[in-house]
């Protein structure tokens, strides 16, 4: 089996991802700003496509607002939660496929594309374009694309401060702190600007970087951390109005890279 894909159906065959956006305050921020923004780039009764959909948080409920949703899912307890969670939506195709390996698909199909995932988990330069290369492809001309990602400063904070610095500094970074990237990580995590950079050479438009999910998930593992929904709430209001400060971007776990596929010239 391929390294890549036996770590990840070890991990994720503990059926952690199917309430991941709902058991904390954390997840339900990333839900909540995910989904505004892809409501701000949506065009009606749209043809999306999801890469990397989990068990279907978001592509579910954007197929029961009646767009024509495609989700893909690479492993196969997801994939089958992905299946249970979609029947009876007939506007939702669920295939078991690779983010690295869209062929089933013709160039300029979707009007809206999502690449949920797979960045966490892409490790060398060559399997990381080869992702974002796909599904620019099949995206329209004008069409929009959101990919997720994580940042290397906010996996840092979150897991590595208390009593095991020196082990997250040596597996994240270089010496004279480059980012790493290797497939026992599991989880890779970018620097933002190193991120936008993959895109360099792409024929895309950057729109906006914008943090998912703030300083929640550091926050979350304090033990004596709680919100209440009236302070959520509040806290909501002010992340929506400060997600794309570039000065906040790395401290938040979850990103997107927002950009629009250009036009072909004549």
């Amino acid at each position: 089996m391929d390294p890549r894909l036996e770590i990840l159906n070890q991990f994720y065959g503990q059926d952690i991802e199917e309430t991941r956006l709902e058991r904390s305050r954390h997840g339900q921020l990333e839900y909540l700003t995910t989904m505004r923004y892809i409501h701000r780039y949506l065009p009606s009764q749209a043809k999306i496509l999801e890469v990397g959909a989990g068990t279907g948080r978001y592509s579910v409920a954007l197929a029961k607002e009646g767009n024509d949703v495609t989700a893909i899912e690479l492993i196969r307890q997801n994939y089958d939660r992905l299946v249970q969670n979609s029947a009876g939506l007939f506007n939702l195709q669920a295939i078991q496929g690779d983010a690295l390996d869209l062929s089933a698909f013709a160039d300029d199909t979707f009007d809206i594309t999502l690449l949920f995932g797979p960045m966490y988990h892409l490790y060398s330069p060559q399997e990381q374009h080869r992702a974002l290369d796909e599904v620019i492809r099949v995206t329209k001309p004008g069409g929009t694309l959101l990919v997720a990602f994580l940042s290397v400063h906010a996996i840092l904070y979150a897991n590595y401060l208390q009593g095991n610095l020196l082990a997250g500094l040596e597996e994240n970074f270089t010496a004279d702190y480059r980012v790493r990237h290797f497939p026992e990580q599991l989880f890779t995590g970018f620097d933002p600007a190193e991120f936008e950079a993959l895109f360099a050479e792409k024929p895309v438009r950057y729109l906006t970087t914008v943090s998912a999910d703030s300083v929640l998930e550091i926050a979350n593992g304090r033990e004596d951390f709680s919100m209440s929904d009236e302070d959520f709430a509040a806290f909501v209001s002010y992340h929506f109005a400060t997600c794309e400060k570039r000065e906040l971007l790395g401290a938040a776990s979850h990103l997107l890279y927002i950009c629009q596929k250009q036009e072909k010239k004549n």
